[in-house]
């Protein structure tokens, strides 16, 4: 496809709307339609509308349509994933394997759309019998963040599609487009107009607020900050709607003097650096155990250094810009302040271009609890290394955090596998792999980065309700 904008609907462009700029190079990609509270509003009750229809076809049927759709995503991965690297700036490979990744979960939930099984309950009666039946959560709305821009929806969508809900999204402001796209092929993929549809905002405070407070809306999925996720769950303990909610990460990734270096450094580039470092699972903390510390710096440095750096399209297996200028100003801000606390470089950066979002990819050593960006949610491209003694030490500084969304854990040591599986206060743990994410597991945190766990059984759970029902008179 030469033009990856024909894969959106000709009434989603508006020269008037929402501009989406290439952070590549600040230039316009398209205007989009942005919708106001009131269409809003009226998507929400169509929606609420639709479900009914849906809800009461057989788990084979919207099985069918799923599968159609994750076809559909399959035949136009390249468009998709030009598309997603033009708005978010990422590497076109990285770009390919996310229309991968996200078409997973619509292939996943299309098949766990026939095992929402219900349970017969041995009574407590002679002449009454216990069931219980899973049934559709009801309306629900999704707001979706910029640094996966089509995995974020279809994590959330496929469960809610597959046990019979309707749902709104609400993407990010700087990455609709692949968003816009991937509804127009669900909709050419048998998926009802009215029952998922994809809302740019006029002003996304107001989205937030409506979601919020709309009785029609059931549940509420994001991702995305945990100053918003509090937000949000406090505005909608109003109506006690059911929420999901992954939110912000301060991951360890701790390497002890056992490790396989090769793989230990191996595992933190991809789990650094991927997306120039924009992933709430990603690395944000090494913790490194004295015996191995030098090395791994030292290894890990020289991989940095060769890093590429440059526009997603031109430079599609390297490294790309972050979003946009004021958070490559943010990121490079952390860093100066580390470096004013004491913290060195472990090496040379490689040369980024003079324009664009650019931020240089950067390993911190003497980096320490103390500071700041040992604390902060980093968002970028930026290696910060602590040293360690002892597994006493290392748990302790892992676990001082509000945060509990990933951990990763390099060692050939078993016992100490599972005594770290088991003492990290995190809702997934990476043991000798620094890519932790797929379909078929739950993927969600504990303490204050959120609750829920997206794919598995239990991510399609979250979009149903349990009834119990009674049957008397046997």
């Amino acid at each position: 496809m030469t033009d990856p904008l024909q894969m959106l609907r000709p009434e989603t462009l508006d020269h008037a709307g929402l501009e989406v700029t290439n952070p590549a190079n600040g230039m316009l990609v398209a205007s989009v339609r942005r919708y106001d509270i009131a269409a809003l509003t009226e998507i929400i009750e169509r929606a609420d509308a639709a479900r009914h229809e849906w809800s009461a076809r057989t788990a084979k049927e919207r099985s069918d349509v799923l599968r159609s759709w994750y076809n559909l995503i399959c035949e136009n991965s390249e468009g998709l994933a030009r598309l997603m690297t033009l708005e978010s700036g990422k590497p076109l490979d990285e770009s390919r394997g996310e229309v991968k990744y996200g078409a997973a979960f619509i292939e996943w939930f299309s098949e766990e759309a026939r095992r929402a099984y219900g349970e017969v309950i041995p009574s407590h009666a002679a002449d009454k019998r216990i069931i219980t039946l899973r049934q559709s959560v009801g309306t629900c709305a999704a707001i979706t963040p910029w640094n996966f821009p089509l995995a974020m929806i279809t994590r959330k969508a496929g469960p809610a599609l597959a046990a019979g809900c309707s749902i709104v999204v609400k993407p990010a402001e700087m990455t609709p487009l692949s968003a816009l796209a991937l509804e127009n092929l669900s909709h050419q993929a048998g998926v009802p107009f009215d029952l998922f549809r994809v809302a740019p905002a006029m002003r996304p405070s107001d989205a937030g607020d409506l979601f919020c407070t709309h009785p029609a809306i059931r549940k509420i999925s994001f991702t995305g900050s945990t100053r918003v996720g509090k937000i949000i769950m406090a505005k909608a303990a109003g109506q006690v709607k059911r929420l999901s909610l992954e939110l912000g990460g301060n991951a360890p990734f701790i390497v002890f003097d056992d490790a396989d270096l090769d793989k230990a450094v191996e595992g933190a580039m991809a789990s650094r650096f991927r997306n120039a470092g924009q992933t709430c699972v990603c690395a944000n903390r090494f913790l490194v155990q004295t015996g191995i510390h030098d090395a791994f710096v030292e290894r890990l440095s020289a991989c940095v250094a060769a890093v590429s750096v440059g526009d997603g399209l031109a430079n599609p297996s390297g490294m790309g810009p972050l979003i946009n200028d004021i958070e490559a100003r943010r990121v490079a801000g952390l860093v100066q302040e580390a470096e004013a606390q004491g913290a060195v470089r472990g090496g040379p950066s490689p040369r980024v271009p003079e324009t664009g979002a650019f931020q240089p990819p950067v390993v911190l050593t003497g980096v320490t609890t103390g500071m700041n960006i040992a604390h902060e949610e980093i968002f970028g491209p930026v290696a910060p290394v602590i040293r360690f003694q002892d597994e006493a030490e290392a748990l302790r500084i892992a676990n001082n955090t509000q945060f509990g969304l990933a951990a990763s854990l390099y060692t050939a040591d078993a016992a100490r596998q599972w005594r770290f599986m088991e003492g990290l206060e995190y809702g997934m743990v990476g043991v000798n792999d620094g890519l932790i994410s797929t379909e078929i597991a739950p993927f969600g945190g504990v303490k204050e980065s959120g609750f829920g766990g997206e794919g598995s059984s239990h991510g399609l759970a979250d979009y149903m309700n349990i009834k119990y029902c009674l049957l008397g008179g046997i």
